[in-house]
């Protein structure tokens, strides 16, 4: 299933859990894949470990530093990702440097391969996107997700919309990821985006770590992304399986 698919076919709020690839363990990945599938989550968005995270808070740089001790790789990534079984749309979030070092046309194909639906760049500016890697990135059926913040002007917001091709990832503070300020004091800002009436639907990624707080993006949003908080529930797991799915039950119960 593509990402625009996802939303397009959507009943109810969706939910996008993020985890860093080679975290807890090496070759957590696969199992982490599948218990996510399992649980019903609707997309995944997979970190790519980053020596240099800009817009991550302590503890996912933590499980960045974890993943890239324990070995893992670019290349190692993939294997797992070709190897998994799980059909759940997936997307990379990472940095572009590190996609420059790797071969952009090679990662691209490699993304393809693996059935990799979309990436998330964030020090990759739109406007170079457009004019030197849109063409690059499209041929090999990616959809590259920009970021908004409380601080993105209208104009900007618009002409990330106007570029987009699945959904806009709306920031809910200006902070990194994993701050305790409360989703809740987004609530203008989310107000704001829910009146432009962008043609692209938004999901809104951190301080989103509960029920109560993936609820309140959603009633503004088609979903929400939690990251830091899924982390934090793993890092000591004994049984990654179970207690990825207690995780996702927390936040949106089966009925």
């Amino acid at each position: 299933m593509t990402l625009q698919e996802l939303f397009n076919d959507k009943k109810e709020a969706l939910l996008n859990i993020y985890f860093t690839a080679g975290f807890p363990k090496l070759n957590s990945m696969p199992q982490i894949l599948s218990a996510l599938e399992e649980a019903g989550v609707d997309m995944v968005e997979i970190g790519l470990p980053y020596s240099d995270p800009l817009s991550d808070g302590p503890t996912i740089q933590e499980s960045s530093s974890i993943a890239i001790k324990n070995g893992i790789t670019t290349d190692l990534i993939f294997q797992q990702l070709e190897k998994s079984t799980a059909k759940i749309p997936k997307i990379m979030m990472g940095y572009f440097n590190a996609v420059l070092q790797y071969g952009i046309e090679e990662f691209c194909e490699k993304c393809k391969k693996a059935g990799v639906a979309g990436v998330i760049l964030p020090d990759l500016p739109i406007n170079i996107y457009q004019e030197k890697y849109r063409t690059i990135f499209e041929q090999y059926g990616l959809s590259v997700i920009f970021l908004v913040t409380p601080e993105t002007s209208e104009e900007r917001i618009r002409y990330i919309d106007k570029c987009s091709t699945s959904f806009i990832y709306a920031v809910s503070s200006s902070s990194t990821t994993g701050k305790e300020t409360g989703i809740q004091a987004a609530k203008d800002y989310l107000s704001r985006l829910q009146t432009m009436n962008l043609k692209n639907p938004l999901m809104v990624g951190f301080n989103i770590s509960t029920k109560k707080d993936f609820d309140f993006a959603a009633s503004y949003t088609a979903g929400g992304i939690i990251g830091s908080a899924f982390i934090k529930h793993i890092k000591n797991s004994d049984n990654l399986i179970e207690d990825t799915k207690t995780f996702v039950q927390s936040i949106r119960p089966k009925k």
